[in-house]
């Protein structure tokens, strides 16, 4: 009961918070909204919103767990705070504060859907494609490109786990060894879950064989 009571009082904390983000924005009072994210970070949760912001997300991810449990509300309270600070630091002109925000929101929804987590709050999913088309201008760092990559894999998406990986090659953060071993992995499915990825067996296979020719270049 408990459990349930804080629960629905964070979803209506929430809830307010964001329309009172939302008006100050239209009143463009950007800064007084950044002041009522820091204070919600600061009270909502059991880390200051230093702490929050100065976390990675796999540290933060750890630290918001309970016996190895990750209190999933609050980490997609924490990332929906973030991505609207960084739409409001974008709105500033602050271009490498909002960058951060939107890629430290980014990465937590990432492992939240990667886990299965149940959608409270948002919908991980539509906040994930909201953020990468937010992103699309930018060269997302290589952490966050393998978190994308895990998330195409779990979601079933194997020919975006390609492009990802391939993506990972030619900026020579992913050796051909370990390319090989993605493939490898993949072809365990069955054809049907392969063609429903939309990386069939036969495409999965040329792959394989033009990392070998690079490992021999080499």
């Amino acid at each position: 009961m408990f459990q349930r009571d804080y629960f629905m009082r964070m979803i209506a904390q929430m809830t307010e918070a964001i329309g009172q983000i939302m008006n100050l924005r239209r009143e463009r009072k950007q800064e007084e909204a950044l002041l009522v994210i820091d204070e919600l970070l600061d009270k909502q949760f059991r880390l200051s919103s230093k702490l929050i912001r100065s976390l990675s997300d796999d540290d933060l991810m750890k630290v918001m767990s309970t016996n190895g449990h990750p209190d999933t509300d609050q980490l997609q309270a924490i990332a929906l705070l973030l991505k609207q600070e960084g739409l409001l630091n974008a709105e500033l002109g602050r271009e490498a504060e909002s960058f951060a925000g939107y890629v430290k929101s980014l990465k937590l929804f990432l492992r939240l859907s990667i886990l299965g987590a149940e959608p409270t709050l948002v919908e991980p999913e539509g906040e994930i494609r909201d953020l990468l088309d937010t992103l699309r201008p930018y060269e997302l760092p290589v952490p966050v490109k393998r978190l994308l990559m895990a998330w195409h894999e779990a979601e079933g998406r194997y020919a975006g786990v390609e492009d990802v990986m391939y993506e990972l090659i030619e900026d020579m953060a992913m050796p051909a060894g370990e390319a090989a071993e993605i493939y490898e992995r993949l072809l365990k499915l069955e054809d049907v879950e392969l063609e429903a990825g939309g990386l069939p067996r036969e495409e999965i296979l040329q792959g394989l064989a033009g990392l070998s020719v690079e490992k021999c270049e080499e």
